[in-house]
């Protein structure tokens, strides 16, 4: 059997798409996989604010075209980037095992972020972890932070920043997690919904892609994601929105989820949290756990968060090149 995967080019994207490759290859003896390149408009625009210019779709779009096109049977994302919807026709076909999910503080020198000095520029393009920065250090200046991990690191090093933020998952899969840096607890910057987690699309009626496909799924993981995809449908939120839903097993019965909704331009947010024991470890209680955590966030005022950060991604599609 032949299974061609589609993904983007980048390093991560490829290191990743290489890494389910050889676990299927493993799983079914013989199998023969085939990578399909494909160039995103994230990819190619490197110079805005993914805010300003349509948030996670630009990631996600093409590659998810390759496989409802036929071109491909399956495709490989970081599920950090998939909007709360899929496109028609296709599904998770399967979620592996969860890398680390925190965010890291990445040096020259590994110092802490209370060892930084007011004023020190801090790389980042997300609204979320900018957010939650703020929180603790509103005296640092944060600035915007594009390209793949190699540039940015390139960028830190030459003196651009004295700190970058990137996540965990990617510096592990890159070999990179044992450079100078400080992970951040997730109750310090909760995590972005679905991150350090892969999700694997196909197409719903290819059951023979599915059925390979489900060998590699990881069910607590599984669990948790589709606890924070619930958590993120059910705000309407988006990559315009400093969001946050992080869902995990602190004992083996019992799912706890985190959750925080922020302003774009200042440092209000509201956050809650939950955590039910699982009697059946079923997809729909994990679900709506991040759904009571939603609502709860909804019930504090969330909604109208969510709203300015739409009117203000909208001030900045009409003029993207403006900073954000």
């Amino acid at each position: 059997m032949k299974l061609r995967i589609a993904t983007r080019k980048s390093k991560l994207a490829l290191t990743q798409t290489g890494w389910v490759g050889e676990q299927l290859r493993a799983l079914s003896p013989g199998l023969e996989v085939e990578l399909v390149h494909v160039v995103t408009v994230g990819d190619r625009v490197q110079d805005v604010s993914l805010n300003a210019i349509g948030g996670k779709g630009l990631f996600v779009t093409e590659v998810e075209q390759a496989v409802l096109e036929g071109r491909a049977e399956i495709a490989v994302h970081s599920l950090k980037d998939m909007p709360a919807e899929l496109a028609e026709g296709l599904c998770l076909g399967c979620v592996p095992k969860r890398e680390d999910p925190r965010d890291a503080l990445v040096t020259v020198d590994g110092c802490a972020l209370d060892d930084l000095s007011a004023g020190d520029r801090v790389g980042t393009n997300s609204l979320r972890r900018t957010l939650q920065l703020r929180r603790l250090r509103n005296d640092l200046q944060y600035a915007m932070l594009r390209g793949n991990v190699d540039t940015r690191l390139r960028k830190l090093e030459q003196g651009d920043y004295r700190a970058i933020v990137l996540a965990m998952s990617g510096l592990r899969r890159l070999g990179l997690a044992d450079r100078p840096l400080q992970p951040l607890d997730v109750l310090e910057s909760v995590p972005a919904v679905g991150q350090g987690a892969l999700a694997v699309e196909a197409r719903i009626d290819d059951a023979t892609t599915l059925e390979l496909l489900s060998k590699l799924e990881h069910a607590p993981t599984r669990l948790c994601i589709e606890a924070e995809r619930a958590f993120l449908s059910a705000l309407g939120g988006d990559c315009h929105t400093p969001l946050a839903g992080y869902a995990h097993f602190p004992e083996p019965s019992m799912m706890r989820f985190d959750g925080l909704v922020g302003a774009v331009n200042d440092t209000r947010v509201v956050q809650a949290g939950s955590q039910h024991y699982t009697r059946t470890a079923s997809v729909q209680e994990a679900r709506q756990l991040g759904i009571e955590v939603a609502q709860t966030l909804l019930d504090d005022g969330a909604g109208a968060l969510i709203e300015e950060a739409r009117q203000s991604a909208e001030a900045a599609a009409r003029d993207p090149r403006r900073p954000t």
